[in-house]
């Protein structure tokens, strides 16, 4: 091997054919960055925290890198007489020992002013090389892939470690001035005053849930759970229409579109079609019921107002998937996919009992959801958006007096309970009292009208926990017949029309 003009040694590859390439590199840089750390320690703590020694090409400077780490992160001196004890003498370095290698790394290393920049320059051409990577291993496995090797699961593989790729090892991070803190605190809460509401979170459209929380909190693994018929996904297609609703963008100086206000709504419809849910959302919006429409009973005037709010809804940035049987692996790759597409502001999942684990089918049913439930508060973490998962409750709820659902009953549910941030249950009383109707004419049945009277439209969401609030009851009006939730008239006051 043969020294560079600056008499380092140059430790490129031996290519003897133009034909093949070598990965991206820049070994120049590799050598100078060193140099400012063996001359001057506190050059290695401003890479450190994004810098790692897998980031290097050359394997020598992997293990110089990672030695003189050891040793500073021990309090010692990274110096070549320090280091040359843990570098093998008989490395390779072009006719040269490795004391006289350390040795030209420190005399011709330049500023620890620049060792941030080529701290940079190395890991994006890490990232390079992995991109690289990451491209032949599609082309090898598209390849050489057995019959019955799915393509759909190498695509979503690929996907997987790009978003990985792309999130990981950033700039930024580490610590901060108080008072660059204390700026975005202040612009947080600018953001909140401007939001509808004035909140931290998103807005559900439903006042006194926003109350009680704050809004979705970015992050936030949110449980929606009920017995069949109490309005779960009524609930949740609600509040996905209203945060979609709501959305207002600004365009940043990146090119990006930054939501301001509501959000971009992603809808795993894993139950009904996106029809079915669009009729849902139509049937809410105009008060006409959903058989109604489906079956065409309706008049001209009714036909109008479908159209005008079907017109208008074609517009919101509220993106349905209603593909059966998803694996979680395969709903993360998509909401990853998404995001970085479309923007996501606001994930629901209806419901997580459709979910298939990402392995087999496993026949311990508990782990497959812990499986779930687990990558849902992973991925909420990832995409720094709320999760509303929608969750069925077990049947011993059928077998007590007091039919409200309370946390013992998602015991069954595996992790469900311990991985999620906020537990709502959804209870209708209305819907219980109707199945016992007594006899015409006896007392029963006079004190059965009184109790069904005043639980008539009217519905309960029981936060059964809240990491970051309190726990409680949210009482809500609630229409069977269009299936929309809506805030309780407070006393002498009607509620607000949305």
């Amino acid at each position: 091997m043969a020294l560079s003009d600056s008499n380092i040694v140059k430790l490129t590859p031996d290519v003897s054919a133009a034909a093949y390439r070598t990965a991206p590199h820049n070994i120049e840089a590799e050598q100078s960055l060193l140099g400012a750390i063996l001359v001057n320690n506190d050059a290695f703590y401003r890479v450190s925290d994004f810098l790692e020694p897998k980031h290097f090409f050359e394997p020598i400077h992997q293990l110089i890198f990672e030695t003189a780490g050891s040793i500073i992160r021990a309090g010692k001196v990274a110096t070549p007489v320090t280091l040359k004890t843990f570098v093998p003498a008989d490395t390779d370095l072009g006719g040269i020992t490795v004391s006289q290698y350390l040795a030209r790394l420190a005399a011709e290393a330049t500023t620890i002013i620049n060792a941030h920049d080529y701290g940079r320059t190395i890991y994006d051409l890490a990232l390079r090389r992995d991109l690289i990577r990451i491209g032949e291993d599609m082309v090898n496995v598209a390849y050489d892939a057995p019959v019955d090797f799915a393509p759909r699961a190498q695509i979503e593989d690929a996907e997987r470690r790009l978003y990985e790729l792309a999130e990981a090892g950033r700039y930024d991070g580490g610590f901060q001035k108080f008072g660059q803190a204390l700026t975005v605190a202040i612009d947080m809460a600018a953001a909140a005053y401007k939001r509808d509401g004035n909140l931290s979170g998103l807005a559900s459209g439903l006042r006194d849930m926003d109350t009680k929380m704050g809004g979705l909190q970015p992050s936030d693994l949110i449980i929606l759970a009920g017995r069949p018929a109490m309005g779960k996904t009524a609930l949740a297609t609600n509040i996905a229409y209203n945060v979609a609703r709501s959305w207002r963008g600004e365009h940043q100086a990146d090119g990006t579109v930054k939501s301001v206000n509501g959000g971009v709504v992603g809808f795993f419809s894993l139950e009904m079609s996106a029809e079915q849910l669009a009729t849902r959302i139509l049937s809410e919006r105009t008060g006409i019921s959903s058989s109604a429409i489906r079956r065409g009973g309706i008049s001209e005037s009714d036909f109008e107002q479908i159209r005008d709010h079907a017109i208008e809804m074609q517009h919101l940035p509220f993106h349905v998937d209603d593909t059966g049987g998803l694996s979680i692996a395969q709903l993360m790759a998509r909401a990853r996919r998404l995001k970085r597409q479309k923007g996501l502001d606001l994930l629901i999942i209806d419901y997580i009992q459709l979910l298939s684990g990402s392995g087999k089918r496993s026949d311990n049913r508990v782990q497959e959801i812990t499986e779930i439930t687990t990558s849902l508060k992973a991925l909420a973490k990832e995409l720094n958006v709320p999760i509303i998962a929608l969750s069925q409750l077990s049947r011993q709820v059928e077998a007590r007096d007091d039919k409200r659902p309370q946390l013992s009953d998602l015991r069954e549910s595996g992790s469900i309970e311990q991985d999620a941030d906020v537990v709502l249950f959804v209870f209708r009383e209305e819907y219980y009292l109707e199945n016992k109707k007594p006899r015409e004419g006896t007392e029963e049945f006079f004190k059965w009208q009184t109790e069904m009277a005043a639980a008539h439209g009217k519905a309960e969401v029981i936060i059964g926990k809240q990491r970051h609030g309190p726990t409680g009851t949210i009482k809500l009006a609630f229409e069977s017949s269009v299936t929309r939730f809506a805030d309780l008239a407070e006393d002498g006051h009607l509620p607000d029309r949305i």
